[in-house]
């Protein structure tokens, strides 16, 4: 292969040449010395929402610099370069296209908070590119995907950490520690809750592409549909072609703390049921989903995690949405009487241990706590705190910076697996039947139908918007 091939050409053509760019890096490319002063160059991709956040997180960072923004909503871009100006944070590059910015020789590493139909094909061509990469959960939109991304981040030695930023939180690392170390005696079970208070989105009629939005590249891998608000901004989420519901939107991350607590990594047997209920909309995924999740141990013993999406109107359970677990007291509206039932926020969202000798219950996000009750009395221990969001960010900056692998709080292979478990899920509610997993094979037993869906969300692939079969 000649040495002054073109970059441009290579990525120009998606996949394919990132693939080639891929293969170079790995024949022995040498890692690029940090930019000026050793940050860490990192550009950030979708910025909308969650983008938002990581733009915030990495302005926190001593040794990070925002090098570029990447989003196909000209008007977005707009904004968050006037944002940028405000903080006194220096210009970034700014692109539309994900393969023009792949170029750039000066970027270290790439963060996504894209839709979740991007997550993964956005993280591989990256890895092929030589960048390191921060991905949002769920850092796929079917386990094959998730699978492929994993390849390519160890074929390429790319530091790759998931968004699960629970997993940084200083309360819930102590609280696993101490759950592995015996707090409520064995563990046999863990519950992980996402109730919401989530509106109906409503219908929303078919209307032209707003100015500025390059919808092509917005769809991506996914086929093409007529533009509507629902199918856009947000809304995506409860659209399977986009999105995996509230299983994969929230609580993923309830899945994965359960997974964590409890020590485990693929299921043999999943099970969900439920239904999209109340309102007539848009709306394709479930607004109440009830899974559970079998494991079979080695010595024999087996083990369960059950996870529930439950929207609108709800209790809270073991304190969580309380003042008691981190949420913040809600006050009274003008002419309000009482607050009713729930205390603390619309929300309860965390997870629950149960162990032979009591149970640990623990909240969400940036305030994340946890408490414990033992014995029979079940007698309330007091409570600990620790957040995580921004050492979630900073822990993927210094592994970037070392070049340690090791120290990642969220390896994507962990991502990877409670990512599965989520897909397992969603397949079994939309099938109308139990699958039987095989860890090994990363397969459902007997099931080609599941197989298929858990392959391409039933939907296939936009070329050249395609995921490398050879990373």
């Amino acid at each position: 292969m000649s040495k002054d091939l073109n970059r441009r050409d290579f990525l120009s053509k998606g996949s394919a040449g990132a693939a080639a760019l891929g293969t170079l890096r790995a024949l022995g490319h040498p890692e690029r010395a940090l930019g000026a002063n050793n940050r860490v160059r990192v550009a950030i991709c979708g910025i909308h929402g969650r983008g938002n956040d990581h733009l915030e997180n990495y302005a926190k960072i001593e040794n990070a610099q925002i090098a570029a923004l990447c989003d196909v909503d000209e008007g977005v871009l707009s904004k968050r370069l006037a944002q940028m100006d405000k903080m006194g944070l220096p210009k970034p590059v700014t692109y539309t296209d994900v393969r023009k910015l792949l170029e750039d020789k000066s970027i270290d590493a790439i963060s996504i908070a894209t839709p979740n139909h991007w997550h993964s094909l956005m993280a591989i061509w990256a890895c092929q590119a030589g960048k390191d990469v921060y991905v949002e959960k769920p850092c796929s939109h079917n386990i094959w995907e998730g699978q492929q991304l994993v390849k390519a981040s160890q074929r390429y030695n790319r530091i790759v950490q998931h968004g699960t930023q629970i997993r940084s939180a200083t309360a819930a690392r102590e609280m696993v520690q101490k759950l592995k170390n015996g707090l409520i005696g064995e563990t046999y079970m863990a519950r992980g809750l996402c109730y919401k208070w989530r509106d109906t989105i409503g219908r929303a009629p078919i209307e032209p592409v707003p100015e500025g939005v390059n919808y092509d590249l917005w769809t991506g891998p996914a086929p093409v549909h007529p533009f509507t608000q629902n199918r856009f901004h947000y809304n995506w989420h409860w659209n399977w072609t986009y999105g995996n519901g509230d299983l994969g939107n929230q609580g993923v991350h309830q899945v994965d703390v359960a997974r964590w607590g409890m020590g485990l990594t693929f299921p043999n047997k999943v099970s969900a049921m439920g239904g999209h209920f109340m309102f007539d909309d848009d709306q394709q995924t479930p607004n109440d989903l009830n899974c559970s999740f079998e494991f079979d141990l080695p010595d024999g013993k087996r083990r369960l995690i059950t996870f529930e999406v439950r929207h609108w109107i709800t209790n809270h359970e073991a304190q969580i949405g309380t003042p008691a677990l981190g949420t913040p007291e809600r006050k009274k509206a003008p002419g309000q009487t009482k607050l009713g039932p729930s205390a603390g926020s619309h929300n309860t969202v965390g997870d629950i241990f149960y162990g032979s000798n009591g149970y640990v219950s623990t909240g969400d996000e940036d305030a994340v706590t946890y408490v414990t009750w033992l014995g029979r009395d079940q007698d309330q221990q007091p409570s600990v705190k620790g957040g995580a969001e921004n050492a979630h960010f900073k822990n993927f900056i210094d592994c970037v910076a070392s070049r340690n692998k090791a120290d990642l709080n969220a390896p994507i292979e962990e991502g990877h697996i409670s990512c599965a478990l989520m897909h397992l899920a969603n397949a079994s509610y939309r099938l109308g039947r139990t699958l039987n997993f095989d860890s090994e094979t990363q397969q459902v037993i007997g099931d080609e139908e599941a197989n298929k869906l858990l392959r391409d969300g039933d939907r296939g692939y936009r070329k050249p918007f395609t995921i490398p079969h050879d990373v």
